[in-house]
């Protein structure tokens, strides 16, 4: 008799978001360390503040950029580093968080590569909306865009699925509404900068790319656009 298949009761996490944890959690593991005079001597105590200087996205750096139309390396790859500095432990705790159970929910629908686009395109789109809807001050740095994005890959799961039970699919977005009201709630409260305008972004690219990248997506696309004709 064969021996029956091991089994494991908690799905592991898909690699790709495994990856993406740990660079967030090492930068700030390093912040932290050096924080504490453990690691990098006194100098070590301003490295988040200057992370923040020279990899968070800045709207000034990009419409002087986009007004001259030169592109200097170390301002454009903003539009991505910006994803891996946070402004706290809070704040890079949460990030991860989120990253894992958004990344997990989409990693096993999505290959590794569509689920590392999404992060990434929507931290992309999310900084150029952050730049072309306001005229902000303050930089943009965090994860949250390509969370949202990968908030907008589950909603269109969500979505697909609610269409194929006959389901009202309005449903999906339930999600992306209570986390929206939630920080205009906390906006109008406490005051703070207009960063949800790039996790918006953040999530429609999301939403918008899984049409291409989900697992019969583009099918799926193809078929609507018939019943409509």
């Amino acid at each position: 008799m064969s021996e029956p298949e091991h089994s494991h009761p908690i799905n592991p996490l898909p690699p790709v978001v495994v990856a993406l944890f740990l660079l967030i959690a090492g930068i700030e593991m390093v912040f932290a360390l050096g924080a504490q005079g453990i690691l990098g001597g006194p100098e070590a105590i301003g490295w988040r503040i200057a992370a923040i200087q020279k990899y968070a996205f800045a709207d000034e750096i990009f419409g002087w950029m986009f007004a001259n139309n030169i592109w200097p390396v170390e301002h454009v790859i903003r539009t991505v580093t910006y994803l891996f500095v946070h402004g706290s432990f809070t704040h890079a705790a949460f990030a991860g968080v989120m990253l894992l159970a958004l990344g997990k929910m989409v990693g096993e629908v999505f290959s590794a590569l569509a689920t590392l686009a999404i992060f990434v395109l929507s931290g992309i789109v999310g900084a150029l909306g952050y730049a072309l809807f306001l005229d902000a001050s303050q930089p943009l740095f965090g994860a949250f865009p390509g969370i949202y994005g990968l908030i907008g890959a589950f909603t269109f799961l969500l979505w697909t699925r609610l269409g194929q039970l006959g389901a009202n699919q309005a449903r999906a977005f339930v999600m992306i509404g209570f986390l929206l009201g939630i920080q205009l709630l906390f906006g109008l409260l406490f005051g703070g900068n207009k960063d949800w305008v790039a996790d918006v972004c953040g999530f429609a690219t999301g939403f918008l790319l899984s049409f291409v990248f989900a697992p019969g997506g583009w099918q799926h696309l193809v078929s609507k656009l018939r019943k409509r004709d």
